[in-house]
């Protein structure tokens, strides 16, 4: 009852606000909830599966869960951007700067204690072609993998070595793939091959599988390969890993199977195995390249939190896309050719101490259902490795074949190639390639 009283001022009702904390406490049992019931989902959908694939899938699955838990515990981790410090002048360092090594034993030693590994788990989809991107015809009847090939042995028959190719399929290309490279059994080239992991989409709205069952080869859109930061959880969990180790290799060399500049590169290999003034051999080497504007959306290395860090612009708060990809203040970006070392490759896995950013990545499938894909980028472990370093290569070494149009140089009279090499026509005036774009019309 209000009152009366003269002069009185009316009481105030108060209606209580939740308070920080207990929003907190909302969301983290939200989120503990999300991932109670996302486990035993999976364990309902692997018994979908036929029990040969359990075990393998059983291991997918333990991975997947590690990574959405990451998701749901790392939503407040952005980028703070005034904490971005300038790179120190030792952490990248330039290619001009390397020793050449022309002994034929050295390098011949060197090359005995190296593996190239591809990723080759994307398809040809983005340029009108079926089955993997590898396969495609790209330059004198030759496809991406012939190249590579063709480079290998080159190098193996001049050096008398056995650098092997490892190939990192996805469920996408890895039959297709293993049908083609039996054309290369008289090569000198050892090929291996192993699968990266294959996750489940989930639903955006309830978190949950959108798969009603786990057998390989079924509802293969309910399925996505969680990007090439996979590779080496899945590299160590082929057995892959642990056999190379035990041959002696110690570095492999990771790149893009579309990159048509990324050959194994003798003087880098040799700065690995051979540091000068008695320096520790970086654990992880990445290549970079001068930005230009054509790159502005490439991801380069920042110095956060005292370490080496790769920045995508998926990263970037939105006040500073402009910034970030200014050429004036990056001015390097990440080739995604990649140098590390073996055993330590096993060992920030068997310790789980790799960290890689999540990408999360929203898809609308053809049925209308509205999905998410957490996916990683093998660059961003470059902060869980001792002594990371950039490297500053030439602009040679960064030549992918994403597009139709990016085709059409590879194969005018820019290029030539040799053994598998793409070298500049001689006679152009520039380094870099003309900027070409087709129009949507062009046939793929």
């Amino acid at each position: 009852m209000s009152s009366n009283v003269p002069g009185e001022q009316p009481k105030k009702k108060h209606t209580r606000t939740p308070s920080q904390i207990d929003i907190n406490d909302f969301k983290a049992l939200t989120k503990l909830d999300a991932l109670h019931t996302l486990k035993k989902e999976l364990s309902k959908l692997l018994l979908t599966a036929p029990p040969t694939q359990q075990e393998s899938i059983r291991t997918e699955f333990s991975g997947f869960e590690r990574l959405f838990e990451r998701y749901l515990s790392d939503a407040n981790t952005e980028i703070k951007w005034q904490n971005i410090e300038p790179l120190p002048k030792e952490a990248i360092v330039p290619y001009n700067s390397v020793v050449k090594e022309n002994d034929f034993d050295v390098l011949k030693a060197n090359l005995d204690k190296l593996i190239v590994v591809k990723l080759n788990g994307g398809l040809g989809t983005s340029m009108g072609c079926q089955g993997p991107k590898s396969s495609i015809t790209v330059r004198d009847d030759l496809t991406f993998l012939d190249l590579t090939i063709r480079q290998l042995e080159s190098i193996n028959l001049k050096y008398q070595t056995n650098v092997p190719l490892v190939l990192m399929n996805s469920f996408n290309t890895d039959e297709e793939t293993n049908k083609i490279i039996n054309k290369y059994n008289h090569i000198k080239v050892k090929i291996c091959t192993f699968n990266q992991s294959r996750f489940p989409r989930i639903d955006r709205d309830s978190l949950l599988p959108i798969a009603r069952t786990a057998a390989y080869n079924s509802e293969l859109e309910s399925w996505y390969p969680p990007g090439h930061g996979d590779l080496y959880e899945s590299f160590y969990n082929s057995g892959l890993l642990d056999m190379f180790i035990s041959e002696g290799k110690e570095y492999m060399f990771v790149s893009n199977s579309d990159n048509l500049g990324a050959a194994v590169d003798l003087n880098i290999l040799n700065f690995l195995l051979k540091p000068s003034n008695g320096n520790q051999s970086p654990e992880f080497l990445m290549e970079v390249t001068d930005k230009t504007r054509a790159d502005v959306k490439g991801g380069t290395l920042i110095n956060y939190e005292g370490k080496l860090r790769l920045l995508e612009i998926a990263q970037v708060p939105k006040d500073h896309v402009d910034e970030f990809k200014s050429v004036s203040k990056f001015k390097i970006f990440n080739t995604n050719n990649l140098w590390i070392n073996l055993k330590a490759v096993k060992r920030v896995v068997e310790e789980e101490t790799l960290h890689m950013e999540i990408i999360v990545n929203h898809k609308t499938l053809d049925k209308g259902v509205n999905v998410i894909q957490l996916e990683t980028a093998s660059g961003a472990a470059i902060k869980s490795f001792n002594g990371a370093l950039g490297i500053n290569v030439p602009r040679s070494r960064f030549l992918p074949v994403k597009t139709t149009s990016d085709l059409l140089l590879i194969m005018s009279n820019l290029f030539t190639q040799k053994k598998g090499y793409l070298e500049m026509n001689p006679l152009r005036s520039f380094p870099s390639v003309p900027l070409v774009k087709l129009g949507t019309s062009s046939p793929k």
